[in-house]
């Protein structure tokens, strides 16, 4: 996983003046888009769009310190007015664009390079789980793609859920875990934007084919799961297993991510305030040593 990433660094690199495909990108990987993007996320701290924003000014304050115009520079790095891109640049250094020209001032941000660093030796606690093909079913909406803090359209969506849907989510739900849970799945190729969306499901696991038309259903594959199982406050300890999976244990493990939903579920312990039981199901295959 480590070298197939730096391999993504380098292809970033090489087309900075370019536009870049999240399909190309993710293909160098070996994952599916969204998996890259949590993984990238989780490893270096920011998203993929926020580091190659970073690379593409760093670059730009270069070039204007070796004395190119401003205009020829914001049309370099893809922006479509001078305005647009001296915004973007001041946000990002404190300084105007003409201040590098001027008094020869910059900022850079380097290139990213990952390895691993083991910490203090602690295990994580995990299962493999076969499942048979099943569908999730539930009710989903499109929402921003955000990694941290609360989704407050998934909120929303939560508020949503009408007492008939849930008597029949609860009636469906028929094999491992047998709870309410989180999917995530759909994410969009063009990430470059900011308002990325993903579909966002809340529901159950089935291997029932009558399903009402209240429902939305997705069908997912047999397929391989890597379980990691938390308790703590919440959610502080879950979005802590999310991000040491991707970071920690994904990239030193035997196996790699696959294209399916994600998922998880949580249960508010009653006796502990913000205390719960969470689960993180993660769809995985074992890694191909021949690659």
């Amino acid at each position: 996983m480590l070298k197939e990433l730096n391999q993504v660094i380098d292809y970033i690199e090489e087309h900075l003046t370019e536009d870049l495909s999240l399909e190309e990108i993710s293909q160098f990987a070996g994952v599916s888009d969204y998996h890259f993007r949590k993984i990238f996320f989780y490893l270096s701290g920011m998203t993929l769009t926020e580091y190659i924003k970073n690379r593409r000014l760093s670059e730009a304050s270069m070039d204007l310190l070796h004395g190119e115009k401003v205009t020829d520079v914001a049309f370099k790095y893809g922006y479509q007015s001078l305005d647009g891109f001296t915004r973007a640049f001041k946000k990002w250094s404190g300084f105007l664009p003409s201040d590098v020209i001027k008094k020869g001032i910059s900022k850079s941000f380097p290139k990213l390079s990952f390895v691993i660093t083991v910490k203090g030796g602690i295990n994580m606690e995990f299962r493999i789980v076969e499942m048979p093909a099943f569908n999730l079913a539930g009710v989903s909406k499109r929402v921003p793609m955000q990694f941290e803090g609360v989704n407050n359209e998934i909120v929303k969506l939560a508020q949503s859920i009408t007492q008939e849907q849930r008597e029949e989510m609860h009636a469906l739900k028929n094999i491992e875990p047998y709870e309410i849970v989180n999917a995530s799945y759909e994410a969009d190729f063009n990430f470059l934007k900011e308002e990325g969306y993903l579909t966002h499901l809340i529901g159950v696991l089935t291997t029932e084919t009558k399903i009402s038309d209240k429902l939305d259903v997705v069908p997912v594959n047999a397929c391989t799961w890597a379980v990691f199982p938390n308790e703590g406050p919440f959610p502080s300890t879950l979005q802590e297993t999310m991000a040491k999976t991707y970071s920690e244990w994904l990239p030193s493990s035997d196996y790699e991510v696959i294209n399916a939903p994600s998922f998880s579920f949580t249960k508010m312990d009653k006796e502990r305030k913000d205390y719960a039981y969470s689960e993180v199901w993660i769809p995985v295959q074992k890694k191909n040593t021949q690659k």
